[in-house]
């Protein structure tokens, strides 16, 4: 089978530009703990065309987050993962069976306003973080991830919630979104979308996030826990302000 070295729908310009975003929003994600993801989904968005985005992104996400975590496998909290995987299975199998379009403002607002309490607000309770918690927190977002593709955030708050060691942060919010991305093939690919026209773009996008995730970690080494939390609490602000205004602007 040959295999496209891009999609028609995407000129020679617009996957030079996307390359270079794809190192610079993993090199973001890997010193600030989040952000990166929802930057290349809006850049994603103004270059692709619609039902390509959200699988092509996933995909792209996939690949990303697989890098982060395997460069940062020792510090995986694998107590969390181990929680945090059978909800992923739930919340994608019924995302599949009910593909359909959802209102995308609600989850916006919903999204924003929980990651804005969790970054700012009073702490959750304890058992918010357990197993029982964890599950359900992944079912939920790995169900909405279907249809927004913008629950990053909101999960990469959770896990801040559960560490203050930036490390461990990064890596369990990457090991965490690796797994909520993965089922996405599976099903975008059952719903008729055809990957092999994206996937020389998808492989060399994930090469150029590997690159960027390289460089961001290790400017992340020379930061102190307490400089990166701040920087996350204010990244992730940022993007909940950002769905806020997508919300009200509909």
């Amino acid at each position: 089978m040959d295999l496209p070295l891009l999609p028609d729908a995407l000129s020679l310009g617009a996957a030079l530009f996307l390359l270079t975003a794809s190192v610079v929003t993993s090199m973001l994600t890997a010193m600030l703990g989040a952000g990166g993801g929802v930057l290349l989904l809006v850049l994603m968005a103004s270059w692709m065309p619609a039902l390509a985005i959200i699988p092509v992104h996933g995909m792209i996400q996939l690949g990303s987050n697989s890098g982060r975590a395997f460069l940062t496998w020792r510090h995986i909290d694998w107590r969390v993962i181990a929680a945090f995987a059978p909800g992923v299975l739930i919340g994608a199998a019924l995302g599949a069976w009910l593909l359909i379009d959802m209102p995308a403002q609600l989850w916006q607002l919903a999204i924003a306003v929980f990651v804005l309490y969790l970054c700012w607000g009073p702490k959750l309770p304890k058992t918010s973080f357990g197993p029982a918690g964890i599950f359900i927190a992944s079912g939920i977002t790995s169900f909405i991830s279907l249809f927004v593709g913008a629950t990053g955030p909101l999960v990469a708050a959770f896990v801040k919630q559960i560490h203050e060691d930036r490390f461990k942060t990064v890596s369990t919010f990457a090991t965490a979104m690796t797994l909520q991305h993965a089922p996405k093939a599976l099903i975008f690919g059952s719903a008729g979308f055809v990957f092999s026209d994206w996937l020389l773009f998808i492989v060399a996008m994930i090469a150029c996030g590997f690159a960027g995730t390289w460089i961001g970690l290790h400017i992340l080494k020379t930061m102190s826990n307490q400089w990166f939390s701040t920087a996350f609490n204010v990244v992730l602000t940022l993007l909940a302000l950002r769905l806020l205004w997508q919300a009200g602007t509909g």
